[in-house]
């Protein structure tokens, strides 16, 4: 009797388990939802991240109700924008940290994903994949100098560890240079070149043979290279973003790239660019390293390289340092990374940002962005301490963290998002679509005008 009470509870369950997958499914499919569809979307939402995702986001979000009750919920998107699930329409100029670089779902992107879709979505891990073998020789020729040989990822954070483990296999060195303010992810590889104390503290000791040098100070950098190598600890490869996102939109001086490049060479150690936010025609050039008219011995990039549609990243490198993976190919895998949907999407990607001169578009609706964006904070010098940027990447750095959390709150209920670099307000980023037309800038502008003047300082 026990036992077939146990066998009916979980019947029940599985019953339960069962209906509540079909709802949500049924709620997927539908190209409408209703008010009631709404309603109840939001309150699993909520009630989903309190009990099962992590309840810390509900406070953190600037988009949740004091009691927790309520939230912006999104649920679609195109363009330079994304609905929630009431219908309101935002602007966006996050972007998903910088993943939207064509847009939202662009048609072109959406149509290589699905279309490969209805052939083959993931590989058997065995056959030579031709999609793979495509994108490569796309990136090879693209990217900046004798790049060559790509390997595919899934993010960012994968990017650079396998830059790292590629340098590393190099040349056996195992010193590397990072800078103070980076942000290369959080993995254990990737948060050793981070420069976050806040993500670093909790899961020390990281990987051993990292230095960090203030970013832009050449003569620190060259005293680094200097001491490793008196101390037998010569460097390996210096890690650098080419413009620092998360760090608070940071524009290096004029000709640091090429000084830290020529001190790479003098000491012979790599040079590794992440590009995983800078890349893909954010700066207004493919990659930023055209932009400083530099060469990297390997580029680090995802986010904006899979479209916005797919999860996609990928390093490229000189033949001479990808070559230590000859040999033997399973040094280094990753059983998603390059994976036909994903390559699809990077190729489609690449075409649109080509086609529709994104690059170009990038530098010009950037500059005059930032132009407007300063004329609107004129007279409130108490407030805002820095506008600066390249490109559609432009960060607001206010005199507190509370005035620019203030500003992105306001910004926020008049249908604009944006938010701050590396959870916090200080220097909120605007980081668009490079399609954003004129008047969705105009709009964006006169809100944070507006917002500005209603702030106190």
């Amino acid at each position: 009797m026990g036992i077939d009470l146990k066998r009916e509870t979980e019947a029940t369950e599985i019953n339960q388990i069962t209906e509540y997958i079909n709802k949500v499914l049924n709620v997927i499919e539908k190209e409408e939802i209703t008010e009631e569809d709404a309603n109840w979307i939001t309150k699993e939402t909520v009630d989903g991240f309190r009990e099962h995702v992590n309840p810390g986001f509900l406070s953190y979000r600037k988009t949740v109700t004091k009691d927790g009750q309520f939230a912006a919920v999104e649920w679609s998107d195109g363009g330079s924008c994304f609905k929630d699930v009431s219908g309101k329409e935002y602007i966006d100029c996050l972007g998903g940290f910088g993943i939207y670089n064509v847009g939202h779902r662009h048609p072109k992107v959406v149509k290589a994903v699905t279309d490969q879709l209805k052939r083959q979505a993931l590989h058997s891990q065995d056959l030579l994949d031709p999609l793979r073998a495509m994108l490569a020789k796309i990136l090879a020729d693209i990217t900046p100098g004798d790049l060559k040989y790509a390997f595919f990822t899934n993010s960012g954070t994968e990017s650079v560890e396998a830059a790292l483990k590629l340098a590393k296999m190099y040349s056996e060195r195992t010193t590397f240079i990072s800078t103070t303010k980076a942000f290369h992810g959080k993995s254990l590889g990737s948060l050793s070149g981070t420069a976050k104390g806040m993500f670093r503290k909790p899961f020390m000791p990281l990987i051993p043979g990292f230095r960090h040098v203030p970013f832009g100070d050449i003569d620190m950098m060259r005293k680094t290279f200097e001491t490793c190598a008196m101390v037998g600890e010569d460097v390996a490869a210096v890690l650098l973003e080419p413009i620092q996102g998360e760090g608070g939109i940071i524009i290096p001086p004029e000709g640091y790239h090429k000084q830290v490049r020529e001190l790479c060479d003098e000491f012979g150690a790599l040079l590794i660019f992440d590009e995983v936010q800078t890349g893909m025609g954010r700066t207004g050039k493919m990659f930023a390293a055209d932009l400083f008219e530099v060469v990297p011995d390997i580029i680090c990039l995802a986010k904006a390289f899979g479209g916005g549609v797919m999860p996609a990243g990928a390093i490229v490198a000189r033949e001479d340092v990808f070559k230590s993976w000859f040999e033997n190919p399973f040094m280094h895998t990753t059983t998603f990374g390059g994976n036909p949907l994903a390559c699809a999407a990077a190729i489609a990607t690449i075409s649109v940002l080509l086609e529709e001169k994104l690059p170009e578009r990038s530098a010009e609706v950037g500059e005059y962005f930032l132009s407007e964006l300063r004329k609107a904070a004129e007279g409130h010098e108490d407030k805002v301490l820095e506008i600066r940027g390249q490109g559609l990447m432009i960060g607001i750095e206010f005199h507190k963290d509370e005035i620019g959390y203030e500003v992105s709150k306001g910004m926020f209920d008049n249908g604009i998002l944006v938010a701050g670099t590396l959870i916090n307000s200080k220097t909120i980023r605007i980081e668009p679509a490079l399609t954003i037309r004129y008047d969705e800038v105009d709009k964006v502008v006169n809100s944070f005008k507006e917002v500005l003047g209603k702030v106190k300082a």
